[in-house]
């Protein structure tokens, strides 16, 4: 089964759209993992249209309505892969122990808030990846999302995908500040 996965989305706050790259993913997987901060329903709306499947959480930055419609920690059983998707699993430090503790249900956890992409295995075997974010890179080089494939119970081909760097914005009228790239 072949997943993409996304988080931070921040639509229409970082950017207006999703990369028309992003939405062709989208289209062409098996299963869309969604790890929260959409920050417009309308926006989960488009995806539930778009995506075979759907799993999906809520973020911190989501509003009510949204957060009415998906769970805090979504969870299925893909392939033989028991998965999981939240939207935070606090700092760095101390994160694959912690993840033990609480998701030792789980094979694949998928989780988000950081913008930072991140992939490691827990002591107790968990996989955790972090598809970054396809519209705000924060302090990463380039926005990002991820696919993978869930097959007989394991995780096979992942693979990061770096966004090339949208256009500088128009300067507003009136504005002496020159745009930077984002």
């Amino acid at each position: 089964m072949r997943v993409c996965a996304v988080a931070d989305t921040h639509v229409p706050a970082r950017a207006r759209d999703l990369p028309a790259e992003v939405w062709q993913a989208v289209a062409d997987a098996d299963l869309v993992v969604h790890a929260g901060d959409w920050v417009a329903t309308d926006l989960l709306d488009r995806f539930e249209d778009r995506a075979a499947r759907l799993l999906a959480c809520h973020g911190n930055n989501d509003p009510p309505s949204l957060v009415a419609r998906v769970p805090e920690v979504a969870r299925s059983e893909v392939a033989g892969v028991r998965l999981g998707v939240v939207h935070e699993t606090g700092a760095a430090a101390g994160r694959e122990r912690r993840c033990d503790e609480r998701f030792g249900d789980l094979d694949l956890l998928v989780f988000g808030h950081s913008h930072v992409p991140w992939d490691s295995v827990t002591p107790r075997g968990l996989r955790l990846l972090n598809p970054g974010s396809p519209t705000d890179r924060r302090r990463m080089p380039r926005c990002t999302y991820l696919t993978f494939t869930l097959r007989a119970g394991r995780v096979t081909d992942v693979v990061l995908h770096e966004l090339p760097l949208r256009a500088p914005a128009r300067p507003r009228p009136g504005s002496t500040k020159a745009p930077g790239p984002r």
